[in-house]
């Protein structure tokens, strides 16, 4: 989004370790993964804050990801119940992975304490990593991912002194594609991610 919850069967990279067009705003990857959806509020806010993922974040974090679950499930593979089940125990193994790193998790956290969103760079090595992202269904359209991957694309080189960015979206999500686009990754090549067809995105940050 997105960390390295999920089974790795290739990823689009807001979630971790898994991006907007009328589908939602997230790539995938392997961090992580009649609704009633359509009745979900429309979040009007300022931009929130990006945070770096803390233990404390975990009543709210664990919130935004029930809540949108099967908005996320429409495009991307379901979490699963055990990502539920066993969120404390992945939530202190992403944060070790963190502490080492080897990823930098990050949310988007609104004045009221709310996640709205997930911006993860992970599989940090050699100076690149993957980017995931996802963005809560009612904060949609409002160009947040666009801003937080801009974000994260900065910390990347003034922070954690990264060269190269990583990302993988299907190619049914436009949207997602254009949040890429847009922070100036170039698709790269063709692949296969969840059974979908797919394109790898390069961003060359030096």
């Amino acid at each position: 989004m997105e960390e390295r919850d999920a089974p790795k069967v290739g990823e689009c990279s807001f979630i971790g370790r898994q991006a907007v067009g009328g589908k939602p705003a997230h790539t995938e990857s392997k961090e992580d993964k009649g609704t009633g959806l359509e009745s979900t509020p429309r979040l009007q806010l300022l931009m929130p804050d990006l945070q770096l993922l803390r233990l404390d974040h975990a009543p709210a974090l664990l919130a935004f990801e029930r809540e949108n679950r099967a908005y996320f499930a429409a495009s991307i593979p379901d979490r699963g119940d055990e990502f539920f089940a066993e969120f404390d125990t992945r939530l202190a193994q992403l944060l070790e992975w963190q502490a080492a790193g080897a990823d930098y998790l990050h949310l988007l956290v609104t004045e009221r304490g709310e996640v709205v969103g997930r911006v993860n760079l992970v599989e940090v090595a050699d100076g690149s990593a993957e980017l995931g992202y996802r963005i809560a269904r009612k904060a949609a359209g409002l160009g947040l991912a666009t801003a937080a991957v801009r974000k994260v694309r900065e910390l990347a080189v003034t922070k954690y002194g990264l060269t190269r960015l990583r990302a993988r979206v299907t190619l049914d999500n436009p949207a997602s594609r254009k949040v890429l686009e847009h922070n100036g990754f170039v698709a790269v090549d063709e692949l296969t991610l969840n059974g979908k067809p797919a394109m790898s995105y390069i961003c060359e940050l030096r």
